[in-house]
């Protein structure tokens, strides 16, 4: 996911990043300078959803407009596969077998 915080400010003629953190904390969301300074340049790795919350109520925006999905970044992160699965026929169906009977308890 890209973090768009600094964009989602500006939009809204937000430029310095204690601005919006006054308005924060006017809002009941009191947050650390570091952490002021991740959220507005850097790309955090986790956010509350209480903080995601107040941000957006503070900033008139909905969590898409601090979120986009990346999924390039997804799909660069799947491991790769060695073997590629077996392609099914048209009109083949897998056939499941069906234990009768108990089995034995582990040993």
């Amino acid at each position: 996911m890209k973090w768009n915080l600094r964009l989602a400010a500006a939009q809204r003629d937000i430029w310095k990043s204690s601005q919006l953190q006054s308005m924060l904390a006017d809002a009941g969301l009191t947050i650390s300078a570091g952490k002021m300074s991740n959220l507005w340049s850097g790309q955090p790795v986790t956010i509350r959803l209480d903080d995601l919350d107040i941000i957006c109520e503070v900033l008139c925006c909905q969590p898409n407009d601090l979120l986009a999905p990346e999924p390039e970044k997804a799909r660069a992160r799947r491991p790769a596969s060695t073997s590629a699965p077996a392609a099914a026929v048209a009109g083949e169906h897998s056939r499941i077998e069906r234990r009768v009977g108990r089995t034995e308890p582990p040993l």
